[in-house]
């Protein structure tokens, strides 16, 4: 039977990419165990573990340590992760550009400009909660900025080199602004503006996580359900609407999709740089393009990349807790410039 080689090399990838999913899984929760028992007090794995499992097993002052300071921040960054992962592979796949991801092109400036924006205009006495104006603000200008790159993918001859710098000129625009809110911005609003644009952790909340939580289950069955169209637009667009996919309305849904969780990430932990790069490439290679498993390994590699910059930021430095933004930014943009060149390799061959 001839198609039987076929069918057995099909069935040998699809075994391989559950496996590399497994292990993905494994490694996280993993990082999430190491991440939870690190931290200023030295505390031995196994009561970490036990007071996971059993909140009340080894005495009230080690459950609020783990659950209510460590465990917030050990989920926020997996959560964060996620989001990130998800936003930077979709990005790469509507656009057909391997470089495009929330940061690299201006989404998450954007919306750490809107939040800022919201922090310095004043929104405490306004309904509805401080945090919920500032959400709200990183969001919109999220989604204005997505629409905007989307405009520019639908001029003629826009190749995906050229959507790369229109990106850095909105991520250097959006920063400007940023400079000159803090130049007018009080001491208690220069503070906040400051955490926006170094990335950190350090405020997570079961009630933060909780949002983040609403936004994941809002977006990621929208993508998951998308896998096949999506997958065909790998193809082109030519094909992809001959298999009757509406590429330009698909196009603006992931769009909204992606802001969602760039600005629910940016408003809660700042501007965290090339996790939605670095993660969607790791996928890439391990996986390949198809949707089905694409998306879940970029999620997976994010939330492992944050996950474990959280344990290294705490780790550095004994009772020292780095921004998160500064080291995933140390290790992004050497990949990043490694991308550029590979790209500029083919392009010249």
């Amino acid at each position: 039977m001839p198609d039987a080689p076929v069918g057995a090399r099909y069935r040998q990838r699809t075994r391989l990419r559950g496996t590399a999913l497994l292990v993905a899984t494994f490694a996280l929760l993993l990082s999430l165990g190491l991440d939870a028992a690190t931290g200023p007090g030295h505390y031995r794995l196994a009561d970490v573990l036990a007071v996971l499992l059993d909140p009340d097993a080894r005495g009230a002052q080690l459950k609020v340590v783990i659950w209510q300071l460590r465990l917030p921040v050990a989920l926020m960054a997996i959560a964060v992760g996620v989001m990130l992962g998800a936003a930077g592979a979709q990005m790469q796949t509507i656009l057909n550009n391997p470089l495009a991801d929330p940061f690299t092109l201006g989404i998450s400036s954007a919306s750490a400009f809107g939040a800022a924006l919201a922090i310095v205009l004043g929104v405490e006495g306004l309904p509805f909660g401080h945090s919920l104006w500032i959400s709200v603000g990183a969001f919109t200008f999220a989604l204005l900025t997505a629409l905007l790159l989307y405009l520019f993918t639908r001029l003629r001859g826009a190749s995906s080199e050229t959507m790369v710098l229109i990106g850095i000129a909105l991520l250097f625009t959006f920063n400007a602004l940023l400079g000159l809110l803090q130049y007018t911005a009080s001491d208690a609003q220069l503070s906040q503006i400051v955490f926006w644009m170094m990335g950190s952790l350090s405020r997570a909340t079961w009630e933060k996580l909780a949002v983040c939580a609403v936004a994941m289950a809002l977006v990621l069955p929208f993508f998951v359900t998308r896998s096949w169209s999506l997958t065909a637009l790998r193809l082109g667009d030519d094909r992809a609407a001959a298999l009757g996919i509406d590429t330009a309305r698909l196009r603006v849904q992931v769009l909204i999709g992606v802001s969602l969780l760039a600005a629910t990430a940016v408003a809660f932990v700042g501007t965290i740089g090339f996790v939605g790069l670095v993660g969607p490439h790791i996928a890439r290679l391990l996986v390949g393009e198809e949707q089905r498993y694409f998306l879940p390994m970029s999620a997976l590699a994010g939330a492992l990349m944050m996950s474990l910059t959280s344990l290294i930021s705490k780790s550095m430095t004994p009772g020292v807790i780095y921004p998160v933004g500064i080291i995933t930014a140390l290790i992004g943009i050497p990949f990043f410039i490694s991308l550029i060149l590979s790209v500029r390799r083919r392009n010249w061959s």
